[in-house]
């Protein structure tokens, strides 16, 4: 394709002519997509005057420049991200990806071979804390969905 305007579409939100609400709405939709509304409601909920541009970077930056292109998939964003967070041996933020790549539609599988992999280029031990986070991760959403399904189930503590 070429003449004018000819591969705009390849950016996603950020056109040449968006707005940064416009960045940051259509950031925060994926985010949201993504990462689940609940996650995003606790985030914010959480900015003060401290966090406050940060949340706000990541929404426009993250979520709304790069999340947002069609370059790749979700899927492919989550395996990027996933293998990532294992290289930097950022816990926290694996088991919130591997959550995401659950909803992005990748499986349990696939993430256990996406892990493998990064045995070989990130290293075992980081490789054996990742598989520990997504076995938590695992069986914490395992354990929701129980919770979730029986009205019988009486309230526990939470610990």
């Amino acid at each position: 394709m070429s003449g004018p305007g000819a591969g705009s579409e390849r950016h996603g939100v950020v056109q040449p002519d968006a707005t940064s609400q416009e960045i940051y709405d259509g950031g925060m939709v994926v985010r949201r997509e993504v990462l689940g509304a609940a996650h995003v409601d606790r985030a914010n909920a959480r900015k003060d005057g401290f966090t406050e541009d940060f949340q706000d970077m990541i929404t426009r930056i993250a979520w709304g420049g790069i999340w947002t292109r069609p370059g790749i998939s979700r899927q492919m964003r989550s395996a990027v991200t996933i293998t990532a967070m294992v290289a930097h041996g950022h816990w926290e933020e694996l088991a919130m990806h591997i959550r995401a790549a659950l909803t992005n539609g990748l499986s349990r599988d696939e993430i256990k071979e996406i892990l493998l992999q990064t045995a070989i280029y990130c290293g075992v031990p980081s490789a054996n804390t990742a598989f520990k986070t997504a076995q938590q991760v695992f069986h914490e959403m395992d354990n929701e969905e129980i919770d979730t399904t029986r009205a019988d189930a009486p309230d526990l503590p939470q610990t």
